[in-house]
């Protein structure tokens, strides 16, 4: 039976207050941003590059949200940094558990300048010998997908840097994946045994579309002094925005993950709108120039299994005549049904059929267990229910306070 616990009340539902107002986060600066900060409130130069990496260790190694616990920093540093800084978590609205193990977290965030918080679901999978974080790097999307619920909604705005971050740091938070505080100051989180052994960059948004703040959290995620997660396991998705594909690998150099779906523009245009703007011959150059693509290091081609739409033997012909001459690996996805929907999941013989083709053609193509389904935190579901019933409490309470205040 899944377990679902809201963690707020309903009044407080229509309030933030999980950000400290006028302090500035030290959560999702670079080194040399950090450092530049711990100048401007007055360490001397000298010893700026020895306190960022002292403040690197116990943010990202450590992942302590308090100042206080830095005890190899001096009380009042440690008391001028409380003042002028901040390392607060969001909120985590609510926490759902899927009877196969899989969570989901419903964070709120602060929205700058408007005063207005916006809210993203992360989802953590577990499975034997690794576990599995799929984080959103938009409030909404633009791309309207049509098998996609999470499309449904109208893009808000990009995450920052800080919140594509605290996604992961709040899961490890979660699952008691940073070391005790009390333990030596050398240890570290092995990579053997972690809990988020992996990340995703599947959940909500086109990460290609928020690229400057993607990288920048990606190469911190990745930075062998902090998070230290191999770039082999992170994986970026896009739908398929042509112009930062090549910059992904030159700059993050991470895996590339590709939301395929279709084996022609005209279907795919249906399907995946970018299409239009990108089509499938600019898609598989732009692929097939990835750098530093090998046997080893394949792109991953996602393709959702829509009955009667795309899952024809003809189709799995023509995928493996689309991505010749690419490393890559085919994810089949079976299509996870919303409300509203248009679509059906292909039938379990077809799939299966499908992946056979694929794989005696020589491309691994593993059919994706859906995970989270009874807490719609399977592919394509994320957001978008949770979105429809707070607002349906939202308005709820609402009524019940004006009734109150008419008697």
């Amino acid at each position: 039976m899944a377990l679902s616990v809201d963690l707020t009340n309903a009044s407080e539902r229509l309030q933030f207050n999980n950000m400290i107002p006028n302090r500035k986060s030290l959560i999702g600066l670079t080194h040399e941003e950090l450092r530049q900060v711990l100048i401007d409130i007055g360490i001397p130069e000298k010893q700026s590059r020895m306190r960022t990496a002292q403040l690197w260790h116990w943010l990202y190694v450590r992942g302590v949200s308090d100042f206080s616990v830095m005890k190899n920093i001096s009380k009042d540093m440690r008391n001028l940094l409380s003042e002028k800084f901040t390392l607060s978590r969001p909120d985590i609205v609510e926490e759902h558990i899927s009877d196969d193990g899989t969570r989901k977290w419903l964070l709120r965030f602060p929205s700058p300048g408007t005063g207005k918080p916006v809210e993203i679901e992360t989802v953590y999978i577990p499975e034997e010998g690794r576990g599995t974080l799929c984080i959103s790097s938009q409030v909404g999307c633009t791309l309207n997908c049509t098998f996609c619920h999470t499309g449904t909604q109208k893009l808000v705005r990009n995450l920052s840097v800080e919140e594509i971050l605290l996604q992961l740091m709040v899961a490890r938070d979660q699952l008691g994946d940073f070391p005790n505080i009390d333990t030596p100051q050398g240890a570290i989180v092995p990579g053997v045994g972690r809990k988020v052994s992996n990340i995703v960059m599947m959940g909500m948004g086109e990460p290609l579309y928020n690229f400057e703040n993607v990288k920048t959290a990606l190469l911190i995620a990745s930075d062998p002094e902090g998070l230290s997660l191999s770039k082999r396991r992170i994986t970026l998705s896009t739908s398929g925005v042509v112009p930062n594909i090549k910059r992904a690998g030159e700059e993050i150099g991470v895996m590339l993950a590709i939301s395929l779906h279709a084996v022609n523009d005209k279907l795919r245009d249906e399907l995946v709108p970018i299409n239009k703007k990108y089509p499938l011959a600019e898609l598989m150059d732009a692929c097939r120039n990835y750098p530093n693509v090998s046997n080893a290091r394949r792109i991953t081609f996602e393709y959702v299994m829509l009955k009667g739409i795309n899952d024809s033997l003809e189709d799995a012909r023509d995928l493996v005549i689309l991505l010749k001459g690419i490393h890559a690996k085919i994810n089949l996805i079976p299509f996870n049904p919303w409300p509203g929907s248009r679509h059906e999941c292909s039938g379990w013989d077809q799939i299966e059929k499908f992946a056979d083709f694929v794989n005696q053609c020589g491309y691994a193509s593993p059919i994706r267990r859906p995970r989270g389904q009874d807490i719609l935190a399977a592919c394509g579901q994320l957001k978008s229910e949770s979105e429809r019933l707070r607002i349906r409490e939202r308005l709820a309470l609402e009524a019940m306070i004006s009734g109150h205040g008419e008697n």
